[in-house]
């Protein structure tokens, strides 16, 4: 059945943060400002194509790089578009598929995460080409940690059972506001980005570390409970 217009706010939050966990610190004005879009989003609009817009937006990052890199600098200011329109179309395209109960777990999820991962691949590449020499082992590095940090992400999944994109206060939208600023301090002090992006980088890398500890926890504690069940059922 179709959603009506005279559901409330917390009705409609309720129906698009169903399925998952939410811990950044941005997840109240996120939540609000998604569930006023889901209500307005056109009909013709549909999920896949709010996940094609959402890529376009990597796109648009990724050329922002190439432009900065061959023309001129301030070309890296249409990263900060780019993002944008990565948050628009990444944020709302399972979560309308949710409001208008035509939310398909599998399929979406898939898509999601593939595209996720094409859309870091573009950014690092996109790095890459911009920076030089050693710099570049940055880009790498941050591609390979943020792969990490989804796979653990879907480990997680598969243990608990509660799917989380956000690793403790910092999620996919922090990242996005963070990378924004980066290259916006980029076009006016040019050199910064290769050193913000390395200490973000080592953030990363101890972020993964600690959540693939806590991971192996919860893993452990599962093994431990499945062993007691077994134990009691033979």
């Amino acid at each position: 059945m179709e959603p009506t217009r005279k559901q409330t706010n917390e009705d409609v939050k309720s129906i698009i943060s169903a399925d998952r966990e939410r811990t950044n610190i941005l997840r109240v004005s996120e939540q609000k400002t998604i569930s006023y879009l889901v209500q307005r989003i056109p009909l013709w609009i549909s999920s896949d194509m709010l996940t094609g817009i959402g890529f376009l937006g990597n796109i648009i990052t990724f050329l922002s790089f190439i432009l900065a890199t061959y023309v001129d600098i301030h070309y890296l200011l249409f990263g900060v578009l780019g993002y944008a329109i990565s948050w628009f179309g990444d944020s709302l395209d399972g979560r309308i598929a949710y409001y208008r109960n035509k939310a398909r777990k599998w399929y979406g999820f898939s898509l999601d995460i593939t595209v996720d991962w094409l859309g870091i691949i573009l950014m690092g590449l996109g790095f890459v080409v911009y920076t030089d020499g050693p710099w570049e082992i940055i880009g790498f590095c941050f591609v390979v940690f943020y792969g990490w940090e989804m796979i653990t992400t879907l480990l997680r999944y598969k243990v608990t059972g509660k799917y989380s994109i956000d690793s403790g206060l910092l999620g996919p939208t922090e990242v996005r506001i963070v990378i924004s600023l980066i290259l916006i301090v980029e076009v006016f002090f040019r050199g910064t980005i290769q050193y913000v992006s390395a200490v973000a980088t080592l953030f990363l890398f101890v972020s993964n570390i600690i959540d693939t500890i806590k991971l192996l926890k919860l893993a452990n504690e599962c093994d431990i409970r499945e062993k007691e069940q077994n134990r009691k059922n033979s």
